[in-house]
């Protein structure tokens, strides 16, 4: 069972092992025995050594109480995501001589994770009652959120248990740790407006000789050394040529994406997996979420770095468990030593290519200029930028870029609908 975090005492009230009812107990053993002394009454001083021996009794009895096993967390599913919730089922092994009543449960959180992790850690039986571990073992679960992209850590454990007449408690640690890796977010965007043939005419067919197939056919000339059996009868008498079939098929449209790496261009602490350079998380939350749109929008995407690094081998239309691994792979990416963006542009050079998403952090009029070239390469460039200084946005944007400004906000979806529209106005001109 899990409690607000208010209904489990605060790291057992400190380190006083006394319950308040144990206190009450030994403060008034004490009056007991003054008294006995003062007025002779006997009585009184056997009721205050009772009283002073129940929480010696007590904590006796914690004192049999031992780990049996580390804790052990099972999360599900494994790796983390930003903004959902991930459940966590934790399996503590402990046993006693004696039965224990209902104790307490605290779980420490990471910086990068949310919840309430604390709870009421169930009564269990005297030890000498036996049973294999398993059944010996207390489960619980709780709920956490990653807040931070990252890897952080669960854990220590602790456990406080009461003896039975709850006058004394007993702290347990389970010092081992989990680590858990927090995932970007995928924001759900908006589809690009222009169709895949209008944004750069890579939805085309290619002609491939691949046999008599009733689907997609052709028709063309015959070449020396056809088959016979290939001739396409209707098209000879149309064309009054020897004509054969051929069949067509589609090529799949192809997109590109870029996180640009570029040190210089995210803070400091972009360069670590503390996850605590805001506007680096945002640029990695857009680069799998413009990622995630173009493969269900029915692009092949590959994804680079500035440098022209893999970040993603080609990852096919509506290939979703690609790009579920990218997620995955991009908890733990970093911002690295800084060449400029110019080695991007020489990347796109001698080719023509379909939408290309360029996600940068602090863009400058240099950085425009050096994505100059690129623009006119692309059938669809988009820019989304965190922090662009001066007036970059519109040096980029004359030079053919649908720039979108990320913010201090971090907000994607709105970024990217921006870019978006200005790319649908380019395209209806």
């Amino acid at each position: 069972m899990t409690l607000p975090a208010a209904s489990v005492p605060a790291r057992a009230r400190g380190a006083w092992p006394l319950t308040v009812r144990g206190t009450g107990a030994v403060v008034l053993a004490g009056v007991s025995v003054v008294l006995a002394h003062e007025s002779g009454i006997v009585e009184l001083l056997y009721f205050g050594i009772l009283l002073a021996a129940m929480p010696a009794l007590g904590f006796f009895s914690l004192l049999l109480v031992r780990r049996t096993e580390p804790a052990r967390r099972v999360i599900d599913p494994e790796t983390v995501t930003v903004g959902r919730p991930s459940r966590v089922r934790v399996r503590v092994g402990l046993r006693s001589l004696l039965p224990v009543p209902p104790g307490t449960w605290r779980d420490d959180l990471g910086d990068g994770l949310d919840g309430t992790a604390a709870g009421i850690l169930p009564a269990f039986a005297s030890g000498l009652r036996g049973g294999t571990p398993d059944e010996r073992a207390i489960d619980f679960v709780y709920t956490v959120t990653g807040s931070r992209r990252g890897v952080h850590e669960l854990g220590p454990l602790a456990v406080t248990l009461t003896d039975p007449f709850g006058l004394v408690r007993r702290r347990v640690r389970f010092p081992s740790r989990t680590s858990v890796t927090v995932a970007p977010a995928i924001v759900d965007l908006t589809g690009l407006t222009d169709a895949p043939g209008e944004s750069g005419g890579t939805l085309h067919a290619t002609t491939d000789r691949l046999g008599q197939g009733a689907d997609n056919l052709v028709a063309r000339p015959y070449a020396p050394g056809d088959s016979m059996r290939r001739i396409h009868w209707r098209a000879t008498a149309h064309r009054d040529q020897l004509m054969v079939r051929q069949e067509e098929s589609e090529s799949t449209p192809e997109a590109s994406v870029v996180l640009d790496r570029g040190a210089l261009r995210w803070s400091v602490e972009a360069q670590d997996l503390s996850g605590e350079d805001a506007a680096f998380d945002a640029a990695v939350s857009a680069c799998i979420s413009a990622t995630a749109r173009l493969v269900r929008d029915g692009y092949a995407v590959e994804v680079v770095d500035e440098e022209g690094g893999i970040l993603a081998e080609r990852i096919e239309s509506g290939d979703t468990a690609e790009v579920e691994e990218l997620r995955t792979r991009l908890a733990l990416i970093t911002a690295h030593r800084d060449t400029g963006l110019a080695a991007l542009t020489r990347q796109f050079a001698n080719a023509s290519t379909g939408p290309v998403v360029v996600v940068t952090g602090r863009f400058d009029t240099g950085d425009a200029a050096a994505l100059a070239p690129l623009a006119p390469h692309s059938a669809l460039p988009l820019l989304l930028c965190t922090d662009p200084l001066g007036d970059a946005v519109e040096h980029a944007a004359s030079a053919g870029w649908r720039v979108g400004v990320l913010g201090r906000d971090g907000d994607v979806a709105a970024a990217w609908a921006d870019a978006a529209r200005r790319g649908a106005r380019h395209v209806a001109r």
